[in-house]
């Protein structure tokens, strides 16, 4: 029988054992921590926030965004790179990657008999592009809770649409320069492949094998559990629950997850669409409280496969979406995933609770609300 890495690390401890005569502090002694979404560890060395830091310090993002302008090909009524016209929109637009990583006719790449260390197969799928708003100077968190919602509304109808075919739609937005963002505009994309990406093909190995164990689903269990803790839990609502994750890796990592057991987005309630937005907001607006700066993150969504996986039972599968935030300690400096976590494994330099007690902590009116409220009572 093969064990998980847990179990394999599990059992190497018991030859080893540390100094017992100290008292372990997460907050000054390093351990490590297990992800049973993805069967790793992450290595925790909090006190290593006591270093000075000499190194890379990142230009702030830019703050004086036009609300339109003319030469953004994301902006309504503006031409992009294909000839292509976009509509005056007045909510959320979708169209076409006009330089798509993935499309729907590319050729086989050979023959099926292949040397096992030179493997290719055909890759084909759709790539869409979505806009949040018709305004550049506007993101998530200083949008309307409504407007959040169609946006929640539009991500569940291309899954509807995209996942009648593709086995994976994944749903992502790369915010801010620092997360390779090339327009300011709000905006996220949407991958359609025939094939299921490594991390979610990995995630779904672990969560069938967590399932199959315990006769619960993994991520069920633990948004339970965080529930009751409530040491890493940074906003909650009847419906939804946001966490620090216990085996978080980026600094300010987030995992949002719904209060019941559900396994699309396109299977959300109205209800839940409308209390999705508002947490979203919130946790948004705590981010970008904690810098006061517009807040660089990638997220996105994981849900059960789709296509020819609609007809399977995939009961060990929840929802979930998932936020990585690269800024460490200050708007200007981020945490660099380089040298050991590349070549060994992956490290953080604050514990997981400690990031959740600031976010938690922050105000939920943003930094910009509270700037244009007090510039008018002057």
């Amino acid at each position: 029988m093969i064990q998980s890495r847990g179990e394999s690390f599990q059992t190497a401890q018991k030859t080893m054992s540390g100094n017992r005569d100290l008292s372990f502090d997460p907050k000054e002694h390093q351990h490590l921590r297990y992800n049973p979404l993805r069967d790793s560890w992450v290595l925790v060395s909090a006190h290593r926030m006591k270093r000075p830091w000499a190194g890379q310090v990142e230009k702030p993002p830019e703050e004086h965004i036009p609300r339109y302008d003319p030469r953004n090909p994301l902006c309504p009524g503006n031409t992009r790179a294909n000839g292509e016209v976009n509509p005056s929109y007045d909510s959320t637009f979708v169209f076409e990657n006009d330089f798509p990583a993935l499309q729907s006719d590319a050729p086989d790449p050979g023959p099926d008999h292949q040397h096992p260390l030179f493997q290719s197969k055909a890759a084909r799928g759709v790539c869409k592009v979505m806009c949040f708003h018709p305004w550049s100077d506007v993101t998530l968190p200083l949008m309307k809770k409504q407007e959040i919602v169609k946006v929640i509304d539009k991500w569940a109808e291309l899954l509807d649409e995209l996942g009648a075919t593709y086995p994976w739609v994944q749903i992502f937005e790369n915010k801010g320069a620092m997360m390779g963002c090339s327009n300011p505009h709000p905006h996220c994309q949407v991958w359609a492949s025939n094939f299921l990406p490594n991390e979610p093909a990995l995630s779904d190995r672990c969560q069938r094998a967590y399932y199959e164990k315990h006769g619960e689903p993994l991520l069920v269990q633990y948004a339970k559990q965080e529930a009751e803790k409530k040491e890493r839990v940074v906003v909650e609502n009847s419906d939804w629950l946001v966490v620090v994750p216990y085996w978080a890796t980026w600094p300010y990592q987030t995992l949002l997850l719904p209060q019941r057991h559900v396994l699309r987005i396109n299977e959300l309630t109205a209800g839940e669409r409308e209390s999705l937005a508002a947490i979203m907001k919130q946790l948004l607006t705590k981010y970008d409280n904690l810098f006061e700066i517009s807040f660089p993150y990638s997220m996105g969504w994981h849900g059960a496969p789709t296509g020819l996986h609609l007809k399977e039972d995939n009961s060990h599968w929840q929802l979930h979406a998932h936020y990585y935030p690269p800024l460490l300690r200050s708007a200007t400096v981020k945490k660099f995933m380089v040298g050991y976590e590349m070549l060994a494994q992956e490290q953080r330099d604050l514990t997981p609770e400690q990031a959740a007690q600031k976010l938690r902590n922050l105000p939920e009116d943003h930094y910009k609300t509270r700037e244009s409220h007090g510039k008018e009572e002057k």
